[in-house]
């Protein structure tokens, strides 16, 4: 695992929530079972595979040198996740963790969780993809004269949303089926000061009626789980999603859709909207953060941009 320690051993002071250390990517061999994350002033280390305490004992030690180089003083605070086949096992190495605990992108405020569940409430590898969002809100603003709406589907804490609003947005429609999730989402709207986003905890598939009558929508957003039983499969369900957006789309309009499942590729996402959405064309496939390289870009999160024909 030298490749984590020397990682450590170089990283500057994060202040912007931010992956220090993606072994997941497998460009790192040895360590493809860690991640580490900064969710400021807290360090998130992860494990998919079963880890020794004499790693996590190496870790600390390497997290303690370099925090005391960046912080002298100060307390380091770090958690680690172990994660396999069951629930993750969360435990507090060092320090403590803020509660409430917020952390900033971009100049975005998010509340985050660190110590409960597997998804924390910010998924970092989607900055990219919410830099996008806001500067596809703020141009179009500028062209148009006008707020784009936004219809945000698997909105979960509604980072998107956050972001289309900084840029711009008139109006977002976020929709997931998970109200905890949603809930956070408001306070992450009302920690940045942003009005204009609604929330309903639905259904898409039993919903369209009502996401139709709030449309047509110059942006959609799709961030759905890859395989998430009595939810979304991506397999099965994105065919269905990808057939309502030619009726919801504004002419011109734009859709991002994201597909984090490692075994299908960009050519997935292209087939089936060739199949289920002719009139819409691939415009680009926006770029994953730098630190979440792959050896694969086909495995690693895919993040395409498409355009209904005016």
């Amino acid at each position: 695992m030298q490749a984590l320690i020397d990682a450590i051993a170089a990283m500057p002071l994060p202040t912007d929530a931010q992956r220090i250390f993606h072994g997941r990517g497998g460009l790192h061999p040895g360590c493809e079972a860690w991640t580490l994350d900064a969710f400021p002033p807290v360090f998130v280390l992860t494990c998919f595979a079963p880890a020794a305490e004499a790693e996590l004992a190496a870790v600390g030690a390497a997290l303690h040198a370099r925090w005391a180089q960046l912080a002298p003083g100060q307390p380091l605070n770090w958690v680690f996740q172990q994660r396999g086949d069951g629930p993750a096992d969360t435990r507090l190495m060092a320090g403590s963790v803020p509660d409430p605990h917020t952390v900033t992108e971009s100049g975005a405020r998010y509340r985050v969780h660190v110590l409960r569940g597997q998804n924390h409430g910010l998924f970092l590898d989607m900055a990219e993809g919410r830099r996008w969002v806001r500067d596809f809100a703020t141009a179009f603003k500028a062209r148009e004269e006008r707020g784009a709406r936004v219809l945000n589907l698997f909105a979960y804490t509604g980072a998107f949303s956050v972001a289309a609003l900084q840029g711009g947005a008139a109006q977002v429609v976020n929709i997931d089926m998970a109200r905890g999730a949603l809930a956070t989402g408001q306070h992450n709207h009302q920690l940045n000061g942003v009005a204009g986003a609604l929330f309903w905890p639905h259904d898409i598939f039993t919903s369209w009626g009502k996401i139709a009558r709030h449309g047509p929508y110059d942006l959609i957003i799709a961030d759905p789980p890859s395989h998430q039983t009595g939810s979304f499969v991506a397999t099965k369900d994105y065919p269905r999603l990808m057939r309502r957006l030619p009726a919801l789309l504004a002419p011109a309009g734009h859709t991002l859709l994201c597909l984090n499942a490692p075994e299908l590729g960009m050519d997935f996402l292209h087939h089936h909207m060739h199949q289920q959405a002719p009139g819409l064309d691939f415009v680009e496939r926006v770029a994953n953060p730098a630190v979440f390289r792959d050896v694969d870009e086909n495995r690693a999160l895919k993040v395409g941009v498409y355009r209904l024909e005016s």
